[in-house]
C-alpha cells in the first residue's frame, strides 16, 4: 500500500509544520518581552507625566517668589481725561487730589522758508545747548533775547555740516541721526519749507540754544538762535507743568511726573476746569491673592496626578504604573512636608495654614478667601516674608541686593569702616568772578574719567556771571563728549563759593573711579584752576558682616564664602564708619519648595536617572527582540533543511514501496497464475 500526503513528493505539508513549530518556539520569549515592555514603556509614560506635574508646581512658584507681587499697588483716578497714574511698590497708600492749571511745552524753533528741501543752505557747525531762555517773541513782542542759563544736566553736543548733508533734507537728517535730544523735521507752510527744531523734552529748562560756525558756503547761520542772533523763529516756548497736589503747588519739566509723590507717576493730560481729579493709591491684593490661587492650582494638579498613577481599582485589579514607586512616595511625601512646615524668621504668619491655606481629606490645597483677607488687612507685607527670598534693612543707608543658595538665614549685623567714594579732581580757586571770561585761550581741555579718554571738550565763549553758571556749562560739554556718552560715563561739576574752586566728579563709586586731566588751554590753570593732574580716585565700601570682613566692590558689600552670610549682597549708602545695624535674611516657602523642585528636575536628578534607566531596558527589549528574530530564521532554515531531508526521503521510500508493489504483482503464484 502506498504512502500519501498532500506534499510534493512525500506528501507532507512542510509550510505548515515549519511555521507552526517556529510560532510555538517563538511564542514564550516575544510573550514575555511585550509584557516588559508595555510595562516599563507604562512606567516611562508616568515618569513623564510625574515630571510635568512637578514643572507646572515649580513654574507656578515664580509669582510667590518676587518680592514685586507683595509689594504692588493699585493707582485710580476719578477723571481719566485729565489725567492718567500708576503706582511703584514703593508707593504709599493714600488719596491725593490734583489740579491742573498748566501743561509742559518743548521749545520748538522755526527757519525761514526755502523754495525745496534740496536746497544748499551754506556749510560750517551747529551747536546746540539746552537751558532756560529769556525771550521775547516779536509777538507780542517787542522781541528780546534777555540771556540763556545751562541746563547742567543735558550734555551739549555739534553737528557738522559739510557738503554732504547742507541741504535741508541733510541737515534734518544729520540731526536726528545725531540723537542729541533735538528733533527735526520738515514743514511745508504754503510759502515754502521750513525746517523745525523741537526739544525732545519738554519744560522751561530744556530750551534750545543754537549757535553757528559757518565755513566753506554761506547760509548756515540763519539757523541760529542765540543772545548774538535771533535768526530762527520761536514757535512755542518752553514751560513748565504746574499744577497742586493737595492745596501744594508743584512744577514739572514733564508732563510724566514722578517724584512729587514717592512711588507715583502721574502723566498729564488736559487742564481742570476747577473739579480737581481724585487719585487714590492702594495695596495690590489681587496680585497676591493671583500668584497664590496659581500656586494651588498647581499643587493640586500635582495631587491629582499623583493619585493617577498610584491608584488601584479592586475590582477590576488595575494599578497604576507607579504604585508602591519609592520615588514617588519619596516625593510626594518630601512636598507634603515642605507644604506644611514653618518657615523660620517669618514671624506670626509663618506657616500657610496661618494664613488661611489649609489641606483638605484629599490632601489637595483649600483656600480661605476671610482668612487670607484678615491678614492682608492686619499685616499686609508679612506674606513676602511668608514666600520669597528677602532682607530687611533696619538702617536707611543700608539695602539689601541678593543672595545666593548658600546664604543661610538670620539676623545680621553691618558695621561699616570705609564708605565707598567717588573719585574727583578739585582745581585750585578759579579767577574772576564774577563774570569770568571764557575766550579762546582757556576754553578747551582734555581729561580721563574711570579709566575713558575723552577727546576735546571746547566750553563755549562767553562771560559767566558766576560759578555756578560756569559749573553748569562744564558739566554739560564734558557730558556731551561722543566718547563717554558711548561708555556711560557721566560726571557732576560743582562750584564751592567758599573757596573758589571746581570739582569734577564721576558718577561711579569705588577704585575704578577717577577723574584725570590730561590737556588744559594757554590759561585754564590761571583762570579755572584747572591743571594736569590726577585728581583723587575712589575708594571701594569696606566693612563686616556678622564680624567677618566682606568684600567691597564700589558701594556693593558682599560677605564672603565660607561665613554665614556667604552671598549676601548688601548696597551700603551710608557715609558715615560705625554700626548699621542688622539686615534680617529669610527664605520663603516658594524658595524652599522651588529649591527641592530643583534637585528633582535640575541636572542628573532622580527622575531623569529613573526615565534614563527605563528607556535603557526598552531599548534591551528592543535588542533582545531583533536577536528573537535572527534566532527564529535560524531555527526555521533549520527545521525547513530538516523538514527537506525528511520529505526527500520519504519520497524515496514511497518511489522503492511503489516497485516493490510492482515486482511482486508479476510474480509466479504457488498454483502458477499471476496475482492479480
Amino acid at each position: 500500500m502506498a504512502i500519501t500526503s498532500s506534499g510534493i513528493g512525500s506528501g507532507l505539508d512542510i509550510e505548515l509544520l515549519v511555521t507552526q513549530l517556529v510560532a510555538a518556539e517563538r511564542a514564550p520569549t516575544e510573550n514575555r518581552l511585550i509584557k516588559r515592555s508595555t510595562e516599563f514603556a507604562g512606567q516611562l509614560s508616568a515618569f513623564g507625566a510625574l515630571k510635568g506635574a512637578l514643572s507646572g508646581l515649580q513654574n507656578s512658584l515664580s509669582g510667590l517668589q518676587q518680592l514685586s507681587t507683595f509689594a504692588g499697588r493699585n493707582a485710580t483716578v476719578s477723571d481719566g481725561d485729565v489725567l492718567s497714574a500708576s503706582a511703584s511698590n514703593s508707593a504709599a497708600a493714600g488719596s491725593y487730589a490734583i489740579e491742573v492749571s498748566q501743561l509742559a511745552k518743548a521749545h520748538s524753533l522755526a527757519s525761514g522758508s526755502y523754495t525745496s528741501t534740496s536746497e544748499v543752505i551754506g556749510e560750517g557747525e551747529l551747536s546746540f545747548r539746552f537751558g532756560t531762555t529769556d525771550y521775547t517773541s516779536p509777538v507780542p513782542g517787542p522781541e528780546s533775547y534777555d540771556g540763556f542759563t545751562v541746563n547742567a544736566d543735558k550734555a551739549a553736543a555739534s553737528i557738522t555740516i559739510d557738503s554732504s548733508n547742507n541741504t535741508l533734507q541733510g541737515m534734518r537728517d544729520a540731526v536726528n541721526n545725531a540723537d542729541i535730544g533735538v528733533s527735526a523735521s520738515i514743514i511745508n507752510d504754503g510759502s515754502g519749507f521750513r525746517l523745525l527744531f523741537a526739544s525732545t523734552d519738554s519744560g522751561a529748562e530744556n530750551s534750545i540754544e543754537v549757535s553757528v560756525t559757518e565755513s566753506g558756503a554761506a547760509g548756515l547761520s540763519a539757523f541760529a538762535f542765540n543772545g548774538s542772533s535771533t535768526n530762527l523763529s520761536q514757535t512755542v516756548a518752553a514751560q513748565d507743568a504746574a499744577f497742586t497736589v493737595n492745596g501744594l503747588a508743584v512744577t514739572s519739566a514733564s508732563n510724566k511726573v514722578s517724584g512729587v509723590v514717592s512711588g507715583l507717576e502721574i502723566t498729564l493730560k488736559s487742564e481742570t476746569s476747577g473739579v480737581p481729579v481724585e487719585v487714590d493709591v492702594s495695596r495690590n491684593s489681587a496680585s497676591i491673592k493671583g500668584a497664590l490661587n496659581s500656586f494651588i492650582s498647581a499643587y493640586n494638579g500635582f495631587i491629582d496626578t499623583a493619585n493617577s498613577l498610584t491608584s488601584y481599582d479592586s475590582a477590576t485589579d488595575a494599578a497604576g504604573y507607579l504604585l508602591g514607586d519609592a520615588t514617588m512616595r519619596g516625593i510626594s511625601g518630601r512636598l507634603r512636608s515642605e507644604i506644611n512646615a514653618a518657615v523660620n524668621g517669618a514671624g506670626a504668619y509663618d506657616t500657610l495654614a496661618s494664613i488661611g491655606v489649609t489641606t483638605d481629606d484629599k490632601g489637595k490645597l483649600v483656600l480661605n478667601q476671610a482668612a487670607l483677607d484678615n491678614v492682608l488687612e492686619d499685616d499686609f507685607d508679612a506674606l513676602s516674608a511668608l514666600f520669597a527670598v528677602q532682607g530687611v534693612a533696619s538702617n536707611n543707608g543700608l539695602n539689601y541686593l541678593s543672595s545666593t543658595s548658600d546664604t543661610a538665614v538670620g539676623d545680621y549685623t553691618v558695621v561699616l569702616t570705609q564708605a565707598a567714594s567717588q573719585g574727583v579732581n578739585t582745581g585750585a580757586a578759579a579767577v574772576g568772578f564774577p563774570n569770568l571770561d571764557i575766550t579762546g585761550l582757556n576754553d578747551s581741555f582734555k581729561l580721563k574719567v574711570n579709566g575713558i579718554q575723552s577727546a576735546e571738550i571746547t566750553l563755549t565763549q562767553a562771560t559767566y556771571a558766576t560759578g555756578d553758571e560756569l559749573a553748569a556749562e562744564l558739566q554739560s560739554q564734558i557730558n556731551g563728549d561722543e566718547t563717554f556718552k558711548a561708555g556711560g560715563i557721566t560726571v557732576a561739576v560743582t562750584f564751592d563759593n567758599a573757596t573758589g574752586a571746581f570739582s569734577i566728579t564721576s558718577s561711579r563709586y569705588g577704585s575704578d573711579s577717577t577723574v584725570e586731566i590730561t590737556e588744559v588751554d594757554t590759561d585754564t590753570a590761571t583762570t579755572l584752576g584747572f591743571s594736569v593732574s590726577a585728581g583723587t580716585d575712589g575708594v571701594d565700601v569696606e566693612g563686616t558682616i556678622n564680624g567677618v570682613s566682606a568684600t567691597g566692590l564700589g558701594q556693593r558689600l558682599t560677605a564672603v564664602a565660607g561665613s554665614d552670610a556667604e552671598g549676601l549682597s548688601l548696597l551700603v549708602t551710608a557715609t558715615t564708619a560705625g554700626s548699621l545695624g542688622t539686615v534680617n535674611f529669610t527664605r520663603g516657602l516658594a524658595d524652599g519648595l522651588d529649591n527641592l523642585l530643583d534637585s528633582y528636575l535640575g541636572a542628573n536628578n532622580i527622575l531623569e536617572i529613573r526615565i534614563d534607566g527605563l528607556q535603557d531596558r526598552i531599548d534591551r527589549i528592543d535588542e533582545d527582540g531583533i536577536a528573537l528574530d535572527r534566532r527564529m530564521e535560524a531555527i526555521e532554515i533549520r527545521y525547513r533543511s530538516q523538514f527537506g531531508k525528511l520529505d526527500a526521503l520519504l519520497a524515496q521510500l514511497n518511489n522503492t514501496s511503489n516497485f516493490l508493489e510492482a515486482q511482486l504483482a508479476n510474480l509466479p503464484t504457488f498454483f502458477g497464475n499471476n496475482k492479480k
